[in-house]
Parts: C-alpha cells; sequence; structure tokens
C-alpha cells in the first residue's frame, strides 16, 4: 500500500468513506438476501395453505386442502364408477354396447367400409 497522501485529514477522510462505503455495501446485500429469503418464505408458504386448507374466518369462506378435495373427487368418482363396467343392463356401458350391435352393420371390424 501508499503511504497516504501526506495530509492527515485527507486520510481520514479517504479512510472513513471507505468504511461507510463497505458497511453500506455489506447492509444492500443483507437486504438482498433478506427480501430473497422473505419471498421463498412466502411462496411456501402458500404451497402450505393450499395443501392443508385455510379454515373460515369473518368475511373469508374457508377453503379446503388438497387431501380434502383429492377425498371429494374420489367419492364422485365412485359414484359413477359403476357406469363403466357392464352389469345388469342399466350402465352407461351396457347402453353404448347395445348401441354397438345395433350399429355393427354399418362399419366392418376390420377399419374398411362394407
Amino acid at each position: 500500500m501508499s503511504d497516504g497522501t501526506g495530509v492527515w485529514a485527507m486520510d481520514k477522510v479517504v479512510i472513513w468513506s471507505a468504511a461507510v462505503a463497505s458497511v453500506a455495501a455489506a447492509l444492500t446485500l443483507l437486504w438482498a438476501v433478506a427480501r430473497g429469503i422473505r419471498r421463498i418464505v412466502a411462496a411456501v408458504d402458500q404451497i402450505v395453505e393450499d395443501w392443508q386448507g385455510i379454515p373460515e374466518r369473518p368475511g373469508v369462506p374457508a377453503r379446503p386442502g388438497v387431501m380434502e378435495r383429492l377425498d371429494g373427487i374420489e367419492r364422485r368418482v365412485s359414484g359413477i364408477e359403476h357406469e363403466l363396467h357392464p352389469n345388469s343392463g342399466a350402465s352407461l356401458r351396457d347402453a353404448i354396447d347395445r348401441v354397438d350391435r345395433r350399429t355393427s352393420w354399418l362399419h366392418q371390424d376390420d377399419g374398411e367400409p362394407e
């Protein structure tokens, strides 16, 4: 390093300016890191709220979580599952099979029209 400017007051100003600039840079870096961490925490918080759901509070309706929604979907699907398999003739699958038998003369099974 150099011996300085030779003027003690000027050297003192340069040293203090460098110290202030270093502290300001460190604070800016800490602020940027904290801001990034805050954004990540907010995103994780939203994911957790979506997964667990949100209870009802004044003015805001409850929002069910993922597991509660999946349970509702499973109940609805199990309610129509009997329509997908042949049974006593009342299912949607039976109706499609009847229509297929009645209209099979319109088209051969080998893929070429009659």
